[in-house]
Order: structure tokens, then sequence, then C-alpha cells
């Protein structure tokens, strides 16, 4: 018998290159009462000069536009909280987020905040998000968070720590993957956000609680195209085939992971965005490989499986293919050309004690994992991505 499980994503999603300038006409039928759009961006993607377009389309559906674009990454409260204010001023009712993970994570916020009283503070941890919130679409401009398609938020609260607001309100109305927003993603970028969607299937796929049929089958679909297109997508950022199958691998690891929670990758990640101000793809990929040897004596025959789709010639016990599969990680991550140490990214040997402290507060994450994590644990593993 299979086990009870619950999912849930968004319900209306468009996968095809060029489809972002048809934003406008979206809105219109998707929500006919809306008069006044705010486009939720970062200043790097302003300056790309792909905004103009889509707030193009908008004001020919006859909407009014306002653009607000001081997402920072890793956003803190206050910019939250300011884009919230601005949002209420303006008297905004769609909000579109149009940038990496940090703008669509800002603008699912927005929505709730400018159409409710309930204060950010009481919004953080699992289903506390109250009230109503207005229109969201998502159209992502990286491929790596998943975020379009996620109902959690993150946000720094502190000088060094990072909460989370996950809630079903925070699911867009509609999702837009469009591969020519893409194209002029750096190399590296390319690679740390293709790795940081990879780990969300591979953790998907072992999560220890929630894990189910339908979380597995996006999964194992975004590894494949993952797997298949991040070294293309690096070594020619104009491909837009490669870039599209990246964005759909991305955004399908993302359902996979809303429904069968992230781990001990993500745990372990956080501290190191968190402190040092690593971007999160590449804090994953530093850890990645090191969690996955502490997970493989539990999780071997899962890893296993994934290793049939990224290094279909292992052969052997599930324990040998579990190393295939993440040898055959590294070998990827050296081939895309990302930092494969933390001493590479400013990271002291005396630095471990501070990132075990920081990954054991992340119960959120360490909970799904299938290998309990210790903070002896922790310290070793990264003192073995060092």
């Amino acid at each position: 018998m299979t086990t009870a499980f619950t999912f849930s994503t968004v319900p209306h999603l468009i996968s095809e290159a060029g489809a972002s300038i048809t934003t406008g006409a979206l809105t219109q039928q998707h929500f006919p009462k809306a008069k006044k759009a705010l486009i939720v961006t970062d200043p790097g993607f302003l300056r790309t000069g792909l905004v103009a377009p889509v707030e193009a389309s908008l004001r020919a559906a006859g909407l009014r536009v306002t653009v607000w674009s001081d997402v920072v990454a890793d956003p803190p409260e206050a910019v939250v909280l300011q884009a919230a204010a601005d949002a209420r001023a303006a008297k905004v009712d769609l909000i579109i987020g149009l940038g990496g993970g940090s703008s669509m994570d800002v603008a699912k916020l927005i929505a709730v905040l400018a159409a409710s009283a309930q204060p950010l503070s009481a919004m953080y941890g699992i289903g506390n998000v109250i009230g109503p919130r207005l229109p969201l679409i998502q159209i992502p401009t990286t491929a790596g968070t998943g975020s379009e398609v996620t109902p959690i938020s993150i946000v720094t609260t502190g000088a060094t720590t990072k909460m989370g607001v996950v809630s079903p309100k925070l699911y867009a109305d509609l999702v837009t993957l469009d591969a020519e927003l893409t194209v002029g993603l750096p190399p590296k970028v390319t690679a740390a956000t293709g790795i940081d969607a990879m780990v969300h299937a591979i953790e998907a796929y072992t999560s220890r609680l929630k894990k189910n049929p339908l979380s597995d089958m996006l999964a194992l679909q975004a590894l494949r195209l993952l797997s298949a297109n991040l070294v293309s997508a690096c070594e020619n950022g104009r491909n837009l085939p490669a870039r599209q199958a990246m964005l759909l691998g991305a955004m399908l690891a993302g359902q996979a992971f809303s429904n069968a929670p992230v781990a001990a990758v993500h745990a372990l990640a956080y501290p190191i965005g968190g402190i040092f101000h690593v971007p999160h793809g590449l804090s994953n990929a530093l850890v990645l490989p090191h969690v996955m040897r502490f997970n493989a004596s539990h999780a071997a025959p899962l890893y296993a499986e994934l290793c049939a789709i990224i290094a279909p010639d292992a052969t052997g016990s599930a324990e040998a293919r579990s190393h295939a599969l993440i040898a055959a990680m590294e070998h990827m991550a050296a081939q895309v050309g990302i930092e494969t140490r933390l001493r590479e990214v400013g990271i002291a040997a005396t630095d471990i004690d501070s990132l075990a402290d920081g990954a054991m507060l992340q119960t959120r994450l360490l909970t799904n994992n299938p290998r309990e994590v210790s903070r002896a644990d922790a310290h070793a593993i990264y003192t073995a991505a060092w």
C-alpha cells in the first residue's frame, strides 16, 4: 500500500522561450480586475534591459506599472518591509516577481504583507500566514532555486541568521519559464544555480518524512534535464534549448522539494551563506558530496537509483553506485569550474565551529535527512569540505 501523502503546487505554468512578453495578455486572462502591477526585481537584472519588454506588455494590456528594484541577495527584513510599504503606498493589486530566488521570495512576501495587517514577525515558521494576499506571478531569471513554485520565502533576520516563511499562501497563481531571460547569466552563476537545482532533486528524492510518488517522479525528471544540460548551458550561454531545459528542470525540482523537503545539504549550506555571504547555490554545491558520503550508509539504495541517471555506466552494489553518483557530482562541479572547497571562498579552518553551531539551528531541515546529524557530524562534514 502506498503511504498517504499530500501534494500541492501552482495552478498555472507556461514553459516557452519568449513567453515573458505575453505577461500583459496573461494578466488580462487570469486577473481581469487587476489595474496596477508591481514588478519586483534587483538592480543587476534591471540593468540587463529585460524588464522593459515585460513592463511594456503590461502597459499594452492597460495596466499601470511600478518597478521595485531594490532586492538584494539574501534579502534582510528591512528590504522586505520597505518593499511591502512601497507596494501599499502605490496601491498595487498584482505582484510580479521577475528575477532570481531573492526577488521571487520578496515578491511572495509583498503579496501577503501588502494585502493584510499581519506583521512579518508573525509569519515565520510553517503555516502561520493568515489573511488574504494579492495575485502573484513569478518569472524566474535563473535556473536554480525553484522559488517560482515553492511556498517558502527565506529572510535574513540578523547579521548571520535566516528565517523561513512557509505557507501554501506563498504559491504563485501563474509561473512563466522563459529561457530568453537567462541567456546573459555568467557561466559560474549558471553552474552554481544549476547544481543548486540538482541538490533540490537529490534531497527531495531522499527526504525522510514526506517523500512520495509524485515528488519522486518530478525529482527524477528534474535530474535528467539538469544533468543532461548543465555543461552545455555553462559552455554556451546562448544555447536556448539547454537554457529552457535547465529552467524546466529547476522548476520540477522546486515542485519536488516543496512537497518532500530538503535536508542536511541545505542545513549546512545556510550558515555558509549567512556568515560568509557565499551565494546559496554555491554554498549547497560546496557541502553536497560530503553530506552525501555521510548519508550513504542510510540512503544507498536511493542514491543508487539516482546514479542510473547521472552515471548510468556504474555497476556493483548500491553502495558502490552511491559513491559513483557522488564522484559524478564532484566531476560535474569541476567541469563547470565552480569552487569546490570551503577554503576557496574565504572560510578558515577556525570558522568550522561557528558553521557547525549554525547548522544545528536548522532543525526544520535536519529532521528530513535520511541519517541523523549531530554537531560532531556537522563539524566532520565541514572539515571534509574544507
